[in-house]
């Protein structure tokens, strides 16, 4: 059923040029008198009453001013001229006017959510909780045994598995191949599940027209997987108890009883040396050392254990932006030839999804980067996608509009994945 109303949703918008359209899907799947979506609805808002986070606007004159908020513990959700807004905990907060910042409003947790949250679960039927996405890899893979196979990266700091689907019809499983390999990843951060039902929709999309000649170009030469859930756990935690708990970390139990590290800081790209917390109760926290969690731990096994790798696409919420490195350091990537490759990449992509492309440090420079990591230790062409809307809860009528357009640039960077220095030439 969760698929049903996904490809119903996905129907209602514009399929990528050049594919045939979700809507022929949804008439094949006997769904044209499918439900409606639910609209959104607003919930109470106690669940939230003992959290000790505020939602608050700091000043902030440059990019500069928007790292040291978050080393000081500031979780920046958005970026405005002149000044920054998100999620910090009381204790941070208190101590932001000390550190020179002006805090311009601040408002509970609490009360920010019933002001700003689009719906609740409830109203989210057809996003992808954890066993409906190992469900719905489990049946693309059944579904499709000549062109995929699906195994577990690693496991969850609470035991989940972290599962990839490879499509590739000649290796299988772990085996390795000599292809050109390209990753998709989501919900690095518990809260954006937006980010898992793109990178659903890339398998969904890439298997459902597996016979047509572009997309049958892309599965005989290249190695492709989708990872679309990097973080299970703190997925799973944010809608727990049917109310979103605004989670951005994993689920490691820190010694001071708070809860997770932010994977996205967790990677060796000069690892907590800008950007982000040691405070274990920040939503910005590095974690103790880097892959300090099997979550990332998992993810470097994979991508080291792959030579063949040469693009990688981590998908975050949100800000509508095509990332790519530097994000642990001020600057250019050093290689021309390099810098070059990326800037064509991340125009290309930006052309089909109208996001902003930049470097990532051109909005603040936060170490311990998936991207960077990838790139500086392996030379994969590595990007965060920061997809659109207002919120991380956007309600279900945004995957409709979020997943053509990045269908789109998913087929631009596997276009570019065989040999990505044919744009530097």
């Amino acid at each position: 059923m969760k698929t049903a109303l996904l490809i119903a949703l996905l129907s209602l918008s514009a399929a990528p040029a050049g594919a045939g359209s979700f809507s022929e899907l949804s008439l094949a799947a006997g769904l044209a008198d499918s439900p409606a979506i639910p609209e959104p609805r607003l919930g109470a808002f106690g669940h939230l009453s003992s959290d000790t986070r505020y939602w608050v606007t700091v000043s902030a004159e440059d990019k500069y001013d928007r790292t040291g908020l978050l080393e000081a513990g500031l979780d920046i959700v958005e970026i405005r001229p002149g000044y920054v807004s998100g999620l910090i905990e009381k204790r941070s907060m208190d101590q932001l006017a000390a550190k020179g910042y002006f805090v311009k409003s601040r408002q509970p947790i609490e009360q920010y959510a019933a002001a700003h949250l689009k719906n609740f679960p409830a109203a989210d039927a057809v996003y992808h909780n954890y066993a409906e996405t190992e469900a719905e890899l489990r049946r693309l893979a059944a579904e499709n045994p000549g062109e995929t196979s699906l195994f577990s990266l690693g496991k969850s700091v609470q035991g989940r598995d972290l599962w990839c689907l490879r499509i590739n019809p000649s290796e299988k499983g772990e085996t390795p191949s000599a292809r050109p390999a390209a990753l998709f990843m989501g919900n690095h951060h518990g809260r954006e599940h937006l980010s898992n039902e793109v990178a659903l929709a890339v398998a969904e999309h890439l298997l459902a027209r597996k016979n047509e000649p572009e997309i049958r170009r892309y599965l005989d030469t290249l190695d492709i997987y989708v990872a679309p859930m990097t973080n299970p756990d703190g997925a799973e935690y944010d809608i727990q108890t049917g109310k979103y708990r605004w989670h951005r970390k994993n689920m490691r139990a820190n010694p001071d009883k708070t809860l997770g590290v932010d994977l996205n800081r967790n990677y060796a790209a000069l690892w907590c040396t800008a950007g982000a917390s040691h405070s274990p109760g920040a939503d910005t926290y590095c974690g103790p050392y880097a892959f300090s969690e099997p979550e990332t731990q998992a993810v470097k096994a994979f991508v080291e254990a792959r030579p063949n790798l040469k693009t990688l696409m981590s998908y975050h919420s949100y800000s509508s932006l095509i990332l790519y490195p530097w994000a642990s350091r001020n600057g250019p990537v050093d290689n021309a030839r390099d810098r070059k490759v990326f800037e064509a990449m991340a125009k290309g992509m930006a052309a089909v999804t109208g996001y902003r492309p930049q470097p990532a440090s051109d909005l603040y420079v936060a170490a311990g980067d998936t991207g960077d990591w990838a790139y500086e230790t392996r030379g994969v062409f590595a990007f965060t996608t920061e997809l659109e809307g207002t919120t991380f809860y956007p309600g279900a009528a945004m995957i409709g509009k979020a997943v053509p357009k990045n269908l789109k640039a998913a087929l631009y960077l596997l276009s570019v994945t065989d040999d990505p220095y044919k744009l530097a030439r």
